[in-house]
C-alpha cells in the first residue's frame, strides 16, 4: 500500500508526539529511581541527570529494616487475596442475572444500582455504618464497602449480554443447569473482561489508603500505602527512623529514603501488570458492545 505524502508526515508527527509523551510519563518515575540509588549529597543537587554517579542501595537497606513496611506488605496482600476474589464473585453473581431480559424488574434493579454511582450517603454516614456493624479496625472495613464496584459490574453485565443466547440454550438442551452453564460456558468466554476488572480491583486495593486512615486505628493493621503516606507526607516517628536528615555519604537522607520507599511500594504492581495488560483493551472493548 502506497502512502501519500500527507500520511507519511502524519505518521512522523504521531511518532514524535507519542515519544515525547512517553518521555514525559517515564522520566518522573525514573527520577525517583535515580534518587533512591543516589548518595545524600548527589540527591540534594538540583541537576538534570539520568544515572546516579555513585550508585548505592543504602536507602533500600534502611527501608527493608523497617518492620512496618513488611507489616504493610502483609496487610495489603491479605486485603488483595480476600478482596479481589470477593469482588469477582459478587460482580458475576450480580451481573449475570441483570444480563437476562426476562428478569422481573430488571430495569428497576439496574436503575437503583446505577443511582449509587452518582449519589452516595457521604463520608460520615459511611463511617457510622461501618462502625455500627463493628467492622472498624478490621480488614473487612477495607473490603466490604467496595465489594461490588458499580462501574465494573456494569461492564461485566454488558459483556454477558453480548454472548449469544443460543450457546446457553444449547447447554440447557444438553441438561446443564444455570450454574453449570455459567461456569462452563459464560465465564470462559468472558475471561478477557474478568481479567480486566480483576486488574482494576488489584490496582485499586493496592493503591488504597484513605479508607485505611478512616477505619483502622491500630498501626499494626495499616496497609502499605497508608504507611507510605505516613512516612513520606507526615514523617511520622512511630513508623521508624525513616527520615533522618543528613548529608553523610554512608547515611541515606530523608529524600533518598522516601524515594526508595516509593519504589518498594510501586515495583510489585508494576511486575504484575504486564501479565494482565494484554487482556485490558480486548476486555474493555468486549464489555462495551451492548448497553
Amino acid at each position: 500500500m502506497i502512502r501519500t505524502r500527507g500520511e507519511k508526515i502524519f505518521t512522523v508527527v504521531n511518532y514524535i508526539f507519542l515519544t515525547l509523551l512517553a518521555v514525559l510519563m517515564i522520566y518522573p518515575f525514573w527520577d525517583i529511581v535515580r534518587i533512591s540509588l543516589s548518595t545524600p549529597a548527589e540527591a540534594a543537587k538540583l541537576s538534570f541527570t539520568l544515572f546516579p554517579k555513585e550508585p548505592t542501595t543504602a536507602a533500600y537497606a534502611q527501608v527493608f529494616r523497617n518492620e512496618f513496611i513488611w507489616q504493610g506488605y502483609g496487610n495489603t496482600i491479605i486485603r488483595i487475596l480476600l478482596g479481589m476474589p470477593l469482588q469477582l464473585v459478587l460482580m458475576v453473581a450480580t451481573a449475570y442475572p441483570l444480563s437476562k431480559k426476562d428478569l422481573p424488574y430488571r430495569n428497576v434493579f439496574t436503575l437503583v444500582i446505577v443511582f449509587t454511582m452518582f449519589f452516595t450517603g457521604g463520608l460520615i454516614p459511611n463511617y457510622l455504618l461501618v462502625k455500627s456493624l463493628h467492622l472498624d479496625n478490621t480488614i473487612w472495613a477495607l473490603i466490604l464497602p467496595g465489594a461490588i464496584p458499580t462501574f465494573n459490574m456494569l461492564i461485566v453485565r454488558n459483556n454477558f449480554m453480548s454472548i449469544p443466547t443460543s450457546l446457553e440454550e444449547s447447554a440447557y438442551i444438553d441438561g446443564a443447569g444455570v450454574v453449570r452453564t455459567l461456569w462452563s460456558i459464560i465465564l470462559p468466554l468472558s475471561m478477557p473482561i474478568l481479567m480486566t476488572v480483576a486488574l482494576w480491583g488489584l490496582v485499586g486495593h493496592w493503591n488504597a489508603w484513605f479508607d485505611c486512615l478512616l477505619y483502622i486505628s491500630d498501626p499494626d493493621k495499616y496497609v502499605l500505602q497508608a504507611i507510605l503516606r505516613k512516612i513520606i507526607i507526615e514523617s511520622a516517628p512511630q513508623f521508624g527512623d525513616m527520615a533522618v536528615m543528613t548529608t553523610e555519604d554512608n547515611v541515606p537522607s530523608a529524600e533518598v529514603v522516601k524515594a526508595a520507599t516509593i519504589m518498594v511500594s510501586t515495583l510489585p504492581i508494576l511486575v504484575v501488570y504486564p501479565f494482565i495488560q494484554k487482556y485490558f483493551v480486548k476486555g474493555v472493548m468486549v464489555g462495551s458492545l451492548k448497553g
